[in-house]
C-alpha cells in the first residue's frame, strides 16, 4: 500500500471522527438522534459510515507523487 495515502486518510479520518464527536455528543446529543431517528443502531451505522466513506474517497483520490 502506498504509505502517504494511508497518512492523509488516517489524519482526515482522525479529524473528521473528532469533529463528528464534537458535534454529535457536545452540541447535538446523541439521544436526540435516537429520538429523531428511533433507532439506536440506524444512528450508529449512520455516523460510522459519515466517517468511513470520506475516508475512503480521501484514500482514493490522493495523488502519488512518482
Amino acid at each position: 500500500m502506498k504509505k502517504r495515502k494511508i497518512k492523509y486518510s488516517a489524519i482526515f479520518s482522525l479529524c473528521w471522527f473528532a469533529l463528528l464527536v464534537l458535534l454529535v455528543d457536545g452540541i447535538i446529543k446523541f439521544q436526540t438522534l435516537v429520538d429523531y431517528f428511533g433507532s439506536y443502531a440506524l444512528v450508529e451505522i449512520a455516523l460510522l459510515l459519515l466517517v468511513i466513506l470520506p475516508t475512503m474517497g480521501v484514500y482514493a483520490f490522493t495523488k502519488e507523487k512518482q
